[in-house]
């Protein structure tokens, strides 16, 4: 899957704003950035009584919406999902995640601090920098908050770059860590024999999907 990072912090710390200018950071040097923001409360996209709501009333498990420039899918959940499981609804085809929230996960994270919003929310899990407006006493490295190119550097170097070239592997719906070794094995055969397929051309990515019902029989 792609790389997770999440922006965490005090609300009010400016996690927004900083996740809005570090989009057109990443984007400039060429990376496909996607973003996810916990909400507290409940969503409400759709209006009862449009056709999209009645669809979902009569028990679709996801509805999607498109239009010319946009694409909205609406799919309903029995929790709270996890980062990598939301990644999973996001798809492949981005080079970075980047979360707005999400603090007690274990994903790499970055706190943002603002000096009059509070104190910094000490022990967080794999926190890997912190983007202030005051100097802090801590090893972690930190960033002012117009530091943005540094912290795009940061990002780079740790997540982008390492992942350009990736294969992604779920069983049951749960991602798999692939060493060194299984992953050279996997692309090497899945890709010799997707090339030797009629009308493949050039492959730049590749996916396959699974899926086995059990026997009637078994179930029984």
């Amino acid at each position: 899957m792609p790389p997770i990072v999440a922006i965490v912090g005090e609300s009010k710390s400016g996690k927004t704003t900083l996740i809005e200018k570090l989009i057109p950071e990443l984007k400039s040097r060429g990376y496909r950035v996607a973003t996810v923001k916990h909400a507290v409360h409940d969503l409400t996209f759709d209006e009862p009584g449009k056709d999209s709501w009645r669809h979902a009333q009569a028990g679709s498990d996801a509805v999607i919406i498109s239009s010319a420039d946009r694409l909205m899918l609406i799919r309903s959940t029995t929790c709270d999902l996890a980062l990598d499981q939301i990644a999973r609804v996001i798809g492949e085809d981005c080079d970075l995640i980047l979360a707005e929230g999400f603090k007690q996960g274990s994903t790499p994270k970055i706190e943002v601090h603002r000096k009059e919003v509070g104190a910094p929310l000490g022990a967080v899990d794999k926190l890997m920098a912190i983007v202030t407006d005051e100097p802090l006493e801590t090893k972690k490295r930190q960033f002012s908050f117009q530091d943005v190119k540094g912290l795009a550097d940061l990002l780079e170097k740790g997540f982008l770059k390492p992942q350009r070239e990736r294969i992604s592997l779920y069983v049951n719906g749960t991602p798999i860590y692939l060493s060194v070794f299984p992953k050279e094995i996997i692309t090497r055969v899945v890709l010799a024999m997707a090339s030797c397929l009629k009308g493949v051309g050039e492959i730049r990515s590749l996916e396959i999907f699974l899926r086995r019902e059990p026997d009637r029989d078994e179930v029984r």
